[in-house]
Order: structure tokens, then C-alpha cells, then sequence
């Protein structure tokens, strides 16, 4: 059993967390590099292949469709064999999804097309879960970072997904893209090998997923309900605006390589926060840090309404993928807060659960108001969503608040 395989780990390890940390940081920029060429191309190549272009847009939306198909089976196969069986299953969907995507250009079908991006989204239902698995073992002082710490593989993630684009659109003549697809499966072949040196916990000797406390009694609590929100509000209105950006730069008359430019300085600013996200957190507090994520997405979407200039396209994008760091570090962290050791599994599946079923929705109704409405109407969207979350998280720091004797 591949549960055998795993090590049996004290409970809270700090030097293991930091170890698992920094492997699972380098399989993220591997990982992230998948995502990010999914996001830059789907648009592009679903508006070549699609019926309508009503339809450009639902390759990436289909692959926020897998993110959230994935995340209970995810959490299931973790609770069952561990972190590590349910991770690599992952990688084997992301080889999986650069050959069927590579296969949909060759053939010019639009059915294989999506096919490649759900298996994306499947593999990336199992990345989404590195940031808790490298909280495994955290203490709660450390937890924070190490969950910062993952997400800063995406940096590399943020150069190295554009430039395989960049680099690789046209290597297969009269095939766009085919060959970047190809690269696509290498990046997950080679996280495989990198999640080999990952230790987790091994299962509890119980492989019921419904250990612990109800779940329901865990999802009632004001606690979760505000960093479900904010996890939502964040990760949910940051694919709106990522999955019709691409898309929409082309369509103000500027290049793929503008298109490619603009979501690596996305996704930069989506991972390089995390370096210090965690040490503010511990400065400042959990909730004024996702507050200030909240806010910086809230700036995001105005700049992107202001107009369609380059320039737009890339500081909006630039601020989204900040605020995204900030808030959803925070939401995350705050979700470890919810639980105990034998809850884990469940509770942050069931919230990843309820974040990427939001996205999906959110993701499917990006390219319709894009081509429907226009770009201004995709960043309008996100004002009321954030300021749901906003008060919220302000009325959950005020009952926080101890009563004035």
C-alpha cells in the first residue's frame, strides 16, 4: 500500500515542514508553469477551434471545471494512501493533458481541446493542495510561512509558463501551440519526480474520510464561513479577470506575446509576495493582510475599467495577483485554524470544494460577459463579491474584539 511508503511524522515538525516546503515549492513552479500555459493559450486557441465565439474561453473554463471535479477524490486518496500517492496521481493528469491538448491541434478538434484542459484542472485540483500539505507538520507560529513558502514556486511558475509559450507557439509549423502542449507534459513528468522527496504523515490507522468532528459542524462556524468567503471572493473574481484577459489583450489589437507578458506579470504578482506574505502576516495579522489583498483586487478591476491601453492590461493584472496572494494566503491560513489533524483532510477538500465549484461558475460566466459586454463589464463584476468578503472579514475581527469592561 502506497500509504506504507510514507513516514511516520511527529505531529508538528517544523524542520520537516520547511523541507516539504521548499520540495513542494519546486514542484508548484512546475505545476503553476501548466496552469500558466493553459490560461495564456486556451483563449487563443478555443477562439481558433470553438463554433462560437461565445466558446473561446471555455478551454480554461473546463479546466476550472476539473480543479473543482478533483478536490474531494484528492482529499479522499490523501486521507486513504497520503499526501504523496494523491499528488503524483496529479502529475500523471498533467503528462495526460499536454498530449490530448497537443493531439486537439493536430486534429483541429475542439472536444479534445477541452479534454486536455479538464485534465489540466484535475492536476491542478492536486496542486491547489500543496499549500496544505506543507502545513502538515507546521506549528502554528510556522504555518503561515510555509504555506507562503509553497506558493513562492509559483514565480518560477509566473517566467517559466509564458516563455514556454513564447518560445514554443510556433516550434510545430502550421500546428500553433502543439509543441508548447508538449513541453506542458514534461513540466508534470519532471514534478513527479520532485514530489518522490516529499514526507508526509502517514494515514491514521481509521481511513474513513469522515473522521473527527461532523463536518457539518465545522463548515457552521463563523471562522470557516469567513475564509471560505474570502477564499472565494479572492481566488473566484482573480480567475474572472485571468480567464478573459488573455483573450480580451488580443482583442484590443495587441499580440499573443502582449497576451503571454501580461499573465507572467500576473502570476508574479500572484507568487512573489509570498517571500515576506508570511512574515507580515505574523507583523500585521491575519485579517489586516487579507484585508489588504481584498483591497488591492477591489484597484485591480478599477484600473482595468479605466481603459484598454497595455498598460492597463498589465498594472491590473500585476495588483489582481498581489491582492490574490494576500487574501487567499490568509484565507488559507485561516482555514488550518478550523480543524484538527483528523478533520484535515475533509474540511480543506469541502473548502476547495466550494472555492473552485464558485470558480467554475465564475470562469463560465467570464467569457460570456467578455463577448457579451465587454471587458469593462468582467472587471464590474468583481465589486460586489469583495465587498461581500470585505465586511465579513470586518465583522468577524470586530467580534473578535473583547468587550470593553
Amino acid at each position: 500500500m502506497a500509504a506504507l511508503a510514507d513516514h511516520a511524522i511527529e505531529a508538528t515538525d517544523d524542520r520537516l515542514a520547511a523541507r516539504n516546503a521548499l520540495i513542494l515549492a519546486a514542484a508548484q513552479a512546475l505545476a503553476g508553469g501548466n496552469n500558466t500555459v493553459i490560461v495564456a493559450t486556451g483563449g487563443i486557441a478555443g477562439s481558433m477551434l470553438a463554433p462560437s465565439p461565445m466558446l473561446a474561453t471555455l478551454p480554461i473554463s473546463t479546466m476550472v471545471l476539473g480543479m473543482w471535479i478533483g478536490t474531494l477524490p484528492v482529499g479522499m486518496l490523501a486521507k486513504a494512501f497520503g499526501r504523496r500517492f494523491a499528488l503524483q496521481l496529479g502529475c500523471a493528469f498533467g503528462a495526460l493533458s499536454g498530449v490530448v491538448s497537443c493531439m486537439a491541434m493536430l486534429s483541429g478538434s475542439f472536444a479534445l481541446l477541452l479534454a486536455g484542459a479538464l485534465c489540466g484542472g484535475l492536476y491542478a485540483s492536486a496542486h491547489q493542495s500543496y499549500r496544505f500539505a506543507a502545513a502538515d507538520t507546521a506549528s502554528v507560529q510556522f504555518r503561515a510561512k510555509a504555506v507562503a513558502w509553497v506558493l513562492a514556486g509559483g514565480v518560477l511558475a509566473a517566467v517559466l509558463g509564458p516563455q514556454i509559450v513564447i518560445f514554443t507557439e510556433n516550434i510545430w509549423p502550421s500546428y500553433l501551440f502543439a509543441g508548447t502542449y508538449l513541453t506542458q507534459s514534461v513540466c508534470a513528468i519532471i514534478a513527479a519526480g520532485v514530489l518522490t522527496q516529499f514526507k508526509s504523515p502517514r494515514p491514521a490507522r481509521s481511513q474513513t474520510f469522515t473522521d473527527g468532528q461532523p463536518l457539518l459542524d465545522i463548515i457552521r462556524r463563523p471562522q470557516f464561513i469567513i475564509a471560505a468567503t474570502c477564499g472565494v471572493a479572492s481566488y473566484v473574481m482573480m480567475n474572472v479577470i485571468m480567464t478573459a484577459a488573455p483573450l480580451a489583450i488580443v482583442m484590443c489589437h495587441h499580440s499573443v506575446s502582449d497576451a503571454a507578458l501580461g499573465i507572467q506579470w500576473h502570476v508574479i504578482g500572484m507568487y512573489a509576495p509570498s517571500f515576506f506574505t508570511g512574515a507580515l502576516i505574523l507583523r500585521f495579522g491575519l485579517r489586516t493582510i487579507m484585508a489588504v489583498g481584498l483591497g488591492l483586487i477591489f484597484a485591480a478591476a478599477s484600473i482595468g475599467i479605466l481603459g484598454v491601453a497595455l498598460w492597463n492590461f498589465w498594472l491590473a493584472l500585476a495588483l489582481l495577483g498581489v491582492g490574490w496572494n494576500f487574501a487567499f494566503i490568509g484565507a488559507t491560513t485561516l482555514v488550518t485554524e478550523c480543524h484538527g489533524p483528523r478533520e484535515r483532510n475533509k474540511v480543506q477538500a469541502f473548502n476547495d470544494f466550494v472555492i473552485f465549484g464558485a470558480m467554475a461558475i465564475g470562469s463560465f460566466s467570464s467569457g460570456a460577459l467578455l463577448a457579451g459586454y465587454g471587458w469593462g463589464a468582467v472587471n464590474a463584476l468583481v465589486f460586489p463579491v469583495v465587498l461581500t468578503a470585505a465586511i465579513l472579514l470586518t465583522w468577524g475581527a470586530l467580534a473578535r474584539r473583547p468587550n470593553p469592561i
